[in-house]
């Protein structure tokens, strides 16, 4: 066997053997009375928007694709996730001060406004992500004033 077919067989036996190594899931049935909407009165399209464009990467709850069974890529989405929370996690959001919930709101907007969030990657997989110029306006109005009742308390 040519040592070219040896290394390809490695590599496939290495592919097939790490499929059975999965990372856990971020699922959560409980709504806490910490999460994002719990804390603020969201309108119906705000709440939509941010579910759609971020609470899979920024909530105790991701709704996972069908990819998310193969590795690498399940490891990927685990890392991804796991940095997403330990920026933002809408899920615990009220478990913050009010000082590092406001600068939480700025960080969204500012991201939102210079389209650093949602991620390019996770925009190509999830079209519905993708922000039309009117949800950026609506979500950015509504977070700022978010932020200015909480200045104001």
């Amino acid at each position: 066997m040519s040592r070219i077919k040896k290394i390809l067989l490695g590599f496939l036996f290495v592919f097939i053997a790490i499929q059975f190594v999965h990372p856990a899931h971020n699922r959560s049935s409980n709504e806490l009375p910490t999460d994002f909407a719990n804390v603020f009165v969201v309108p119906a399209t705000v709440q939509s928007t941010l579910q759609t464009a971020c609470y899979d990467c920024h909530s105790n709850n991701t709704d996972y694709p069908w990819y998310s069974s193969i590795q690498p890529i399940a490891w990927m989405m685990a890392w991804h996730i796991n940095n997403g929370k330990a920026q933002l996690n809408f899920s615990s959001f009220g478990s913050n001060s009010k000082r590092k919930q406001i600068s939480k709101l700025k960080e969204i907007i500012n991201q939102v406004r210079d389209d650093e969030m949602p991620l390019t990657s996770y925009k190509i997989m999830h079209s519905k992500a993708n922000l039309s110029a009117q949800q950026k306006i609506l979500l950015t109005a509504w977070l700022t004033a978010a932020a200015d009742s909480l200045q104001n308390k």
